[in-house]
């Protein structure tokens, strides 16, 4: 009587409904948990925009070999020290002031005591090709501005409300419709060597007397990008690190180091200055 009951039609078609629906849940499940894990995975899409955050290095093509590169002047005193090209575009070489231009023989560059490691002086008004090498240059640096200023979706908005004094930064990209101010307990910025941060800087960026911008973890200047809007004040005995790449002046006070490029949309004053091309 038993194992007829097990074997009738009837409960058959129950063992069989009963599976069916635990089959079904099981389906339904496993495609919850894979679209959590695909959505989990794509941590770095754009909300709502269908495309990836770009947190890529900017591109500086041919400006990227020089230390210091400007295009109304470049001044200098006091016991400065440049590794790297230094150039100057439109204005000419007039506009180079302190730096004691030792013309080559063939009128194409320049050298300075001030200028080491085989570095050299290039202006607008040297015999070509040098007026379409800089031309080139400031072009390819007025880019790698807008380049910077372009990106999108901000690892962090208005930190600190322009004051990022004593903070550790990961790496991103950070902007503010503000200036922004390192005091002179300075910044730190920890990631690897293949990390990238860009900051997108509304106003004026000031680094206050004896700040120290540190680098943690492998953290490279070649991959640190400061877009300035306004102006950029390197204190005296500040420390930076990075390329500034500024719409107007780059103003560095006594003492004060850049481990990057100082990039300027007008001036560059140095006085007693140390910058090296990383």
């Amino acid at each position: 009587m038993e194992n007829q009951m097990k074997s009738s039609p009837l409960n058959r078609n129950k063992v069989s409904n009963s599976w069916m629906r635990f089959m079904s849940i099981s389906v339904t499940a496993a495609l919850l948990m894979a679209t959590f894990v695909a959505g989990c995975k794509k941590d770095d899409t754009v909300a709502g925009g269908g495309g990836t955050v770009d947190h890529s290095a900017v591109n500086l093509r041919s400006s990227g070999s020089f230390a210091v590169l400007a295009k109304s002047g470049v001044s200098a005193t006091g016991v400065t020290s440049i590794s790297g090209d230094v150039g100057l575009s439109p204005a000419a070489a007039s506009y180079i002031t302190g730096f004691g231009l030792i013309m080559d023989a063939t009128n194409t560059f320049s050298t300075s005591a001030l200028v080491i490691s085989s570095g050299k002086i290039y202006a607008s008004n040297y015999t070509p090709p040098t007026p379409s090498k800089m031309t080139t240059a400031v072009s390819d640096m007025q880019t790698a501005y807008t380049d910077a200023a372009g990106r999108t979706s901000p690892t962090k908005t208005e930190l600190g409300a322009g004051n990022i004094t004593s903070m550790t930064l990961a790496p991103g990209l950070y902007k503010w419709g503000t200036g922004v101010l390192i005091s002179a307990a300075g910044v730190t910025l920890s990631g690897s060597a293949t990390d990238v941060w860009i900051f997108q800087i509304g106003q004026n960026l000031t680094v206050a007397n004896g700040a120290i911008v540190t680098l943690s973890g492998g953290a490279v200047a070649s991959n640190i990008f400061w877009q300035v809007a306004g102006q950029a004040t390197l204190g005296t005995t500040s420390a930076m690190k990075g390329t500034i790449l500024c719409k107007t002046a780059i103003a560095m006070n006594t003492g004060a180091s850049l481990k990057g490029r100082a990039m300027a949309q007008t001036a560059v004053t140095l006085a007693g200055n140390t910058v090296v091309n990383p």
